[in-house]
């Protein structure tokens, strides 16, 4: 075994245009009162390595064009469709309209943990919080399904851009194998 090279690593990898014909998988993100913007690049990142379909920032989430961005997506705020919306739930209604099924990564007296998800039906929409006070609850009350990542050290929670990583590719393997 060896490592890969990143000219490699870079010729597995769809160009730009190609990318742009890839069919993307049926998953939506919202991203609820993010007030990082190295989380929202992160996140934009995490969006394109998953391919989702689109990602909406709504609220006082920052949204490029930032640099502070751009640091942590790398590029990624070009691959990833997205629309900033200052009001949530605007989205998730025409999501709704549209068949798709709210799921909320918070803590809340129904979330199972996200890896006991038999049940998610695709297409979904992932909706992460702010990374102090979570997930609104106008929005929790509008979702279909509540997920969470079960702690079990003395923290609460993780960084909102590392749990969306975990929830996201969980989905994703779960998708992915639903297609196969």
């Amino acid at each position: 075994m060896r490592k890969l090279t990143h000219d490699e690593i870079s010729t597995r990898r769809f160009t730009l245009k190609e990318l742009e014909k890839q069919e993307r998988l049926p998953i939506y993100l919202l991203l609820d009162n993010i007030r990082s913007l190295y989380n929202v690049g992160s996140m934009f990142r995490t969006a394109d390595g998953a391919r989702i379909s689109k990602m909406f920032l709504c609220g006082y989430t920052p949204y490029p064009p930032r640099r502070e961005i751009e640091k942590t997506a790398l590029g990624a705020t070009a691959t990833v469709p997205w629309e900033y919306h200052k009001d949530p739930m605007a989205p998730l209604h025409q999501l709704r309209k549209e068949h798709v099924d709210i799921c909320v990564l918070e803590h809340t007296d129904m979330s199972v943990p996200y890896w006991s998800t038999e049940r998610l039906r695709f297409p979904l929409c992932l909706i992460i919080g702010n990374e102090i006070v979570g997930v609104s609850k106008e929005i929790i009350s509008f979702a279909d399904r509540a997920i969470d990542i079960p702690m079990f050290g003395m923290k609460q929670s993780l960084n909102a851009s590392v749990a969306l990583g975990i929830a996201l590719f969980e989905m994703v393997r779960r998708c992915s194998s639903r297609q196969s």
